[in-house]
């Protein structure tokens, strides 16, 4: 009988931890940028839900991000310098927000691009809860 209960006990604590790491990346908004200097803002709001992680993909065309500002709920701000030159196709690290789950009222970047290809890139945004 104990074993039964240790095996459920075991098969219950790997199927929690398999569930906490198979949550998937959430779109949160995206943004095509314009080229030269330029900021956005990619308003997120409290519908969407808390996060404790942020993911950016940048497609389409090149882009020089010099930081991200994002921007909470609470009337409180983290910044996060990026200082990464994204290719046409790549994404940043995992960015882990300060404190724990939190509400995002929109994420600014402020970028720079000088593309010779003329496409303009598109940055989304994903979170983790």
């Amino acid at each position: 009988m104990k074993s039964r209960l240790v095996l459920l006990l075991a098969l219950g604590i790997l199927f929690i931890s398999f569930q906490s790491q198979a949550q998937k990346w959430e779109r949160l908004g995206s943004r095509v940028v314009n080229y030269g200097l330029d900021k956005d803002d990619i308003i997120v709001g409290a519908h969407e839900g808390a996060f404790t992680k942020l993911r950016v993909v940048v497609r389409g065309g090149a882009l020089n991000m010099h930081k991200m500002v994002v921007h909470y709920m609470n009337g409180t701000k983290q910044e996060i310098p990026l200082r990464h030159n994204f290719s046409k196709a790549s994404g940043s690290r995992v960015i882990d927000l300060a404190g724990n789950k939190r509400l995002i009222k929109k994420i600014t970047f402020v970028y720079d691009t000088k593309n010779l290809a003329r496409a303009k890139a598109k940055i989304h945004v994903f979170g983790r809860h």
